[in-house]
């Protein structure tokens, strides 16, 4: 059997660690050969291939990124996508495929198995652990850990100046990054999508933290929204999957408390430092196991199907569950937290 291989969307720490593990496994105890299409869905579209093999793979595990490239390519915005990923799955001998991504990379391959038959296999991937029907995905752990090091940073210089240090983090629908980190890292405030948030009661707990002696870091999403308010978007510009990109809560949000406390506001906006560099430990072996456990579901042809993370298993769930919307921080969570606001 030829399987394929692709990783869609952003990248993110523990992409080479799920193909090293597909390969390793799938060559030394399957005897499977293995094909790598670049840049996500654009590489079965466009018939942009590579062998894949051990010496390939070999030397990755640590390795950030993904050696094959990504991209948001959607087929289904493409006259006759369909139609160009059969005929390059046929052109290379591809008898199923190994879709690595998130909700948009794991839809496609969704789709293109209940509307299409073809054989495909998904592994969840987004540093915003906002995928339904995982516990966990790999490259958060990773994402936390970079967030939760700048923000102990940050501490120091905002307490040496004694200004407002506000820290903008990934998160587009969920705000489990900011939640983590923020309660890690000691945040006074933590702001994310799930919870529209009030600015009078964010100078509230800044003004709490000088009475206090100590400089307050706030830590938002990028997706966080103002009560009464819109969100802060980069430009009016949609990727192929129809989302707008988001950047700029962060600046807007340390003027705003700035004009409304008089005091001196600052912006850090953590942006693609969260996805990049090698992965975390964890990240490493939750990775190399799904790596594992999707390369056992080919050779079980559980097609339509994704690995998952439950509890500290590694089970099968079906694509559609996986993509079936999103996994957002509950209110009862937040709520836990919030007793270090201010």
């Amino acid at each position: 059997m030829r399987v394929g291989v692709l990783t869609g969307g952003g990248d993110c720490p523990g992409l080479n660690a799920v193909m090293r593990a597909v390969v390793r496994k799938g060559v030394q105890e399957y005897d499977y050969r293995f094909t790598g299409f670049r840049d996500g869905w654009r590489g079965p579209l466009e018939g942009d291939a590579v062998q894949l093999d051990i010496p390939a793979v070999r030397g990755t595990l640590p390795r950030g990124g993904t050696i094959l490239g990504s991209s948001r390519t959607n087929p289904f915005s493409v006259e006759n996508g369909v139609r160009l990923i059969e005929e390059n799955l046929a052109k290379f001998e591809v008898d199923a495929l190994i879709a690595i991504g998130g909700e948009d990379t794991l839809g496609v391959a969704a789709r293109l198995t209940e509307e299409h038959g073809l054989r495909c296999v998904g592994v969840p991937k987004t540093i915003d652990n906002d995928l339904c029907a995982t516990d966990y995905t790999f490259g958060f752990d990773t994402a936390v850990h970079v967030a939760t090091e700048a923000i102990d940073r940050l501490h120091t210089t905002a307490e040496s100046h004694m200004r407002v240090l506000v820290v903008e983090v990934m998160g587009r629908h969920a705000g489990w990054i900011a939640l983590h980190s923020g309660l890690a890292g000691g945040a006074n405030c933590i702001l994310i999508p799930e919870q529209p948030f009030d600015v009078e009661r964010v100078c509230d707990y800044v003004e709490s933290r000088f009475k206090a002696s100590y400089a307050p870091i706030v830590v938002v999403a990028e997706g966080a929204v103002p009560r009464d308010g819109t969100m802060v978007l980069k430009d009016d510009s949609l990727d192929s999957f129809g989302h707008v990109r988001l950047s700029g809560v962060g600046e807007w949000l340390a003027k705003e408390i700035e004009q409304r406390t008089g005091k001196e506001a600052r912006t850090t906006v953590l942006g693609h430092t969260q996805r990049g560099g090698t992965p975390s430990a964890f990240d490493r072996w939750l990775a190399t196991r799904f790596g594992l456990h999707a390369i056992e579901a080919v050779h079980d042809q559980a097609w339509g199907s994704m690995v998952a993370l439950r509890g500290t298993e590694v089970v099968r769930v079906p694509l559609a569950e996986a993509t079936d919307g999103i996994k957002t921080v509950p209110p009862e969570l937040y709520q836990e937290v919030s007793v270090f606001f201010g």
